[in-house]
């Protein structure tokens, strides 16, 4: 096995062995980029001779005293709308060109004092406004779309082409693309992860958030980037973060949606998630049917918030420079700007009501499980999908209709592979708890992972 190959956790086991040096690891994921990101464009840019330097730097560190913790010497990308200081952040867009960060962003701060190596900026749907990622192939099948917006973090992970990547989600943006590439995505609970640094897309939506090869991965770099930031009005300190659990589930209440998640998604997606479900069973969980409250409302409030808040950010520049912005995401910019105040104090309202009613639902169980996204990855260019119920759906919108919710209410998300369909693209299945259950979600999640036998698979990118 080559270093690349590794999960975070089995590369960090391996250093802290010394069987493994951060210079070794970091030549060996930037090797993979060389052969593999041509064809997926996965980055932005790729900072080679910093990361050699920092892995150095790290390989001295630990060689003298020991590695700071897990994430040291363990190299990372970033999307690109994560300041670090000194580089671009140009989300992807010409709008931001020459854009150059003054300071670093709080999860880069926190990342970088855990010794992490940054190689990289990732590609973003421009400004996170979209489902698809389009400059980023699918690392499964390069005929289809990475999912978005966090597109080529997913992807990177996917490929081996990063042992760990941040991402943002607003509506879905860390969940949907590592659904659709095979990989762990974490939305932390709303406030735990500092956005303070990154650029936003809906100011009341946002999370900062993992993708990963597997769980325990993804909760190690939770617990690396959480904490409290007074830069960002919506952080707030939530419990330890741990990273232990897994095994048996007795005495856990696993809520099996009744409607909302199985309605409108494809066979082989709703038999990966049963069956997975059955696996929670085996483990000892119990199962509880629940009904998903304000179901009927829950794209309307998405879109009700989000569209006028990235107006509003956007105001300036899409005045200025219209032209420079890509043509999706400059007409939900211009249709933002039509929404009514009263429109979008109704949807506050009605999220507001909306996270009441799911903490009751939570009352009765301790995770929810569900599909991710409703269907694999769509051919690239694909504006639409048929149901078997003849409703014709947007691609865009068939995405984030099952990601949206945990975004509206910000209770934590966890999306992990479960299976395949018969194209062999990756099928994802979404753990969500009440808030500040993080630590809920990842055991449930990691119990499962450890059940499954293809835990931590590479896509197979042809080079």
């Amino acid at each position: 096995m080559q270093p690349f190959e590794l999960s975070l956790t089995e590369a960090s086991r391996a250093v802290r062995a010394r069987e493994l040096s951060p210079v070794e690891l970091t030549e060996s994921v930037l090797g993979r980029i060389g052969a593999v990101d041509g064809r997926l464009g996965a980055y932005v840019t790729v900072v080679a001779d910093e990361a050699r330097a920092a892995s150095a730097r790290a390989e001295r560190e630990i060689s003298t005293s020991g590695p700071r913790g897990p994430l040291h010497g363990i190299p990372m990308g970033l999307k690109d709308l994560i300041d670090v200081k000194g580089m671009p952040t140009t989300a992807s867009s010409d709008v931001r060109a020459g854009h150059v960060a003054e300071r670093d962003s709080h999860v880069a701060e926190r990342l970088g004092a855990a010794g992490a190596v940054l190689l990289s900026k990732t590609h973003t749907h421009e400004f996170a406004y979209g489902l698809t990622t389009p400059q980023t192939s699918n690392a499964w099948d390069h005929s289809r779309v990475a999912g978005g917006s966090s597109g080529g973090s997913a992807v990177a992970v996917a490929a081996g082409a990063a042992t760990f990547a941040l991402g943002t989600d607003t509506g879905g943006s860390i969940r949907v693309p590592a659904a659709l590439n095979g990989v762990v995505g974490l939305k932390p609970t709303y406030g735990l992860v500092s956005r303070s640094g990154v650029t936003p897309l809906s100011w009341s939506l946002d999370h900062v958030g993992p993708l990963t090869r597997t769980v325990q991965d993804a909760a190690l770099v939770l617990a690396a980037t959480a904490g409290h930031d007074p830069r960002d009005p919506a952080s707030v300190s939530g419990p330890p973060v741990g990273h232990s659990g897994g095994g048996d589930l007795r005495g856990l209440r696993v809520g099996v949606p009744g409607t909302y998640y199985f309605d409108r998604v494809s066979p082989a997606v709703e038999e990966a998630v049963r069956r997975a479900i059955g696996r929670l069973s085996e483990l000892g969980a119990e199962l509880v049917e629940v009904e998903i409250p304000m179901a009927r409302y829950i794209q309307a409030v998405q879109w009700g918030l989000m569209v006028p808040e990235a107006s509003a950010y956007h105001e300036r520049s899409l005045r200025a420079a219209p032209g420079l912005y890509a043509p999706d995401v400059r007409i939900l910019l211009e249709a933002g700007e039509l929404t009514s105040a009263g429109d979008y104090l109704r949807a506050q309202r009605a999220r507001t009501m909306m996270r009441d009613a799911w903490a009751r639902m939570f009352d009765g169980i301790d995770v929810l499980a569900a599909p991710a996204v409703p269907m694999t990855a769509a051919e690239a260019g694909q504006d639409t999908v048929e149901w078997a119920d003849g409703t014709i759906e947007a691609v865009s919108d068939s995405y984030v209709r099952l990601s949206a919710p945990a975004d509206i209410t910000g209770v934590p998300a966890l999306t992990l592979p479960v299976g395949h369909d018969r194209a062999g693209l990756p099928i994802g299945m979404q753990l969500m708890a009440r808030a500040f259950r993080d630590a809920t979600v990842l055991r449930v999640g990691r119990a499962y992972e450890e059940a499954a036998a293809d835990r931590g698979r590479l896509a197979p990118v042809v080079v």
